[in-house]
């Protein structure tokens, strides 16, 4: 195994992570350098990301109509469009069923907001969290049956409920499965089941989250309507306008920003900056949003709003605040879910203390983290799952027993599939059911059989790990350079934003400020630290600050810094607008004192 080395020697830093340059070649720079008449740093970056000369032009103008497919590549696609159009032409009642997450509100408001632009009202069913759980359910699709829906079209789940669905069709209901979760060989037996991650597809889209799939539903089912006249007597839908409510969808679901998603989040944003969804303005105001939205405001603002309703509230409410026009009931669901999103946060701090507690008086031989209990909310166990893994960069499970059962969620790193590894043991009959993708899983598990399970989990993440993968589960932070402090300038962030949106697939460029003096150093709210850097010879200066590190390493080192040795600095570039100003900040990543 080819050793890697330590960047500025650093093994271990102040929040105990490796430094790694990310390995470019310095040819390809130069030549992505001169082709695309970009400054050294940013084709450095670019390249760091796989970026090739071949799809630069895409990267840096990531438009709709260059990265769209033809929807019809899609097994079952057209099958699922006939089958729309059919229900629409014989008055037939449809609705939507769709999971309880972001991607699931999203996907669910998307079809809703197309289908009232064609003047046709479709209903939305989202399940209870706690009381149904995730996917189609026999009482829902009942109920759905008594108020005289004929097709439901299930979005962000559906693929493997093999019992449910074959009980809905004796319910005389038809099933449309629009869904991204990994597949097994077995398919339901339904009308027609959209996945570009069936074992039988071939599509290079398997990243799209499913408001990206559900997006290329409704550009198929729009085509056909074009073809036939529907479209007659009124005016065809915008799309595109919709574009805010996919860029939602996708960001949240964490899938990578690369090709096609990359053109669906960056038009999405230009959407959303022109404020026409209601929903969106709602949660905006309520999350103080007053600049130009990013990724970042999708992502950790927004999105955690929406989904505070399924975890910890009520299930539907992030589809009816994407999907309302009405303004008052928009800032009667902000206001709620952002309630929800505080009591989330509570919820979520005691379960992830305890459980980081377990984990460390348990030490990890293996390369899966894994913690249970008996009381903590199943509304929060991803988002404890997801902060253990950043933790201790590892795949990570949490799970929460009632009655016998426990039902488990997990998060993974870079080069293990955890939603495959979760299928195989539902199969292998060491689960109550399980399903999920390449970064997240779900899943149910008797109590007798947990053992079990987390010992086949771990076997499973070590096959999919080689020996030179292993070192994935040593914590560690790629940097993309070395700048010096006066190159942090408003020219240069600006460049650096070019390359936005950022996010899983297109991290945010970091890089290494070295010896940088504390000149200023301070705790500001509960748990933050602000600093203001010079360079080693008092040249410069730069703001920064470190979130929730009061307490931490990394904090301690900032605060102990001032007046004393040098520190090396790792963090991301961008725009302070607070108070209408544009200056620099550094969001600090890490720290470590000079070896």
């Amino acid at each position: 195994m080819v050793e890697i080395t330590a960047f500025l020697g650093i093994k271990k830093s102040a929040s105990g992570k490796f430094w790694q340059i990310r390995d470019v070649s310095d040819r390809d720079v130069m030549t992505m350098s001169q082709r695309h008449s970009l400054p050294d740093q940013l084709a450095r970056v670019m390249v760091g990301r796989g970026v090739t000369i071949d799809n630069a032009d895409d990267y840096l103008n990531p438009t709709i109509k260059n990265l769209m497919p033809d929807p019809s590549h899609l097994l079952d696609m057209d099958k699922a469009v006939d089958h729309i159009i059919y229900a629409i032409e014989n008055n037939q009642k449809i609705a939507v069923f769709g999971d309880y997450d972001v991607d699931g509100a999203t996907s669910s408001a998307l079809l809703y907001r197309f289908f009232k632009m064609i003047n046709l009202d479709i209903t939305i069913y989202i399940p209870d969290r706690i009381i149904e759980g995730y996917g189609p359910n026999i009482a829902a699709l009942k109920k759905l049956r008594d108020q005289g829906i004929k097709t439901v079209i299930t979005v962000d789940c559906g693929t493997t409920a093999f019992d449910v669905l074959a009980a809905a069709k004796a319910y005389d209901i038809d099933i449309i499965v629009i869904d991204h979760h990994v597949a097994e060989a077995k398919l339901p037996d339904v009308v027609a089941l959209v996945n570009p991650n069936r074992l039988d597809e071939n599509s290079q889209y398997s990243n799209l989250a499913a408001v990206g799939v559900v997006f290329l539903l409704i550009v198929a089912l729009n085509r056909s309507f074009k073809s036939s006249g529907f479209y007659k007597n009124i005016t065809p839908p915008d799309l595109l306008s919709l574009l805010d409510i996919v860029a939602l969808g996708t960001i949240c679901d964490v899938v990578p920003l690369t090709n096609l998603n990359r053109a669906l989040v960056s038009q999405g944003l230009k959407v959303m900056a022109k404020q026409k969804n209601i929903g969106i303005n709602a949660l905006s105001d309520v999350a103080k949003i007053n600049e130009m939205p990013t990724a970042y405001h999708l992502g950790f603002q927004l999105g955690p709003r929406i989904n505070a309703g399924g975890r910890v509230g009520e299930a539907a409410l992030g589809s009816r605040i994407l999907s309302t026009d009405d303004n008052m009931e928009a800032q009667k669901i902000a206001i709620h879910l952002d309630q929800l999103n505080q009591e989330r946060k509570e919820i979520e701090a005691i379960c992830l203390e305890q459980a980081i507690i377990q984990v460390e008086n348990n030490p990890m031989n293996d390369g899966l983290v894994y913690a249970t209990a008996n009381d903590w909310h199943a509304g929060v166990i991803g988002i404890v799952a997801s902060r253990l893994k950043e933790r201790y960069n590892r795949p990570a499970c949490v799970v929460t027993f009632e009655n016998g059962i426990g039902k488990g969620s997990g998060r993974s790193i870079d080069g293990v599939d955890l939603g495959a590894a979760v299928i195989s043991a539902s199969q292998v009959g060491l689960l109550e059911a399980g399903g999920g993708h390449k970064m997240a899983a779900g899943f149910s598990v008797a109590q007798e059989k947990n053992d079990d399970f987390r010992q086949y989990l771990s076997d499973h993440i070590a096959k999919q790990l080689s020996n030179d993968d292993i070192t994935k589960i040593i914590p560690r932070i790629y940097i993309d350079g070395a700048i010096d402090i006066n190159a942090a300038n408003f020219d240069f962030v600006k460049q650096l934003e070019s390359l936005a949106p950022f996010g899983s697939g297109n991290a945010t460029p970091k890089f290494v400020f070295c010896h940088l003096k504390v000149t200023y150093v301070a705790i500001v709210g509960s748990d933050h630290v602000q600093c203001r850097f010079s360079g080693e010879n008092g040249n410069g200066s730069l703001k920064a600050i470190a979130f929730r590190s009061v307490g931490q390493p990394l904090g301690d080192l900032l605060l102990d810094a001032k007046g004393n040795m040098p520190i090396h600095v790792v963090g991301r570039l961008q725009l302070d607008t607070w108070r209408g100003s544009d200056n620099i900040q550094l969001i600090i990543d890490d720290a470590a004192a000079i070896i």
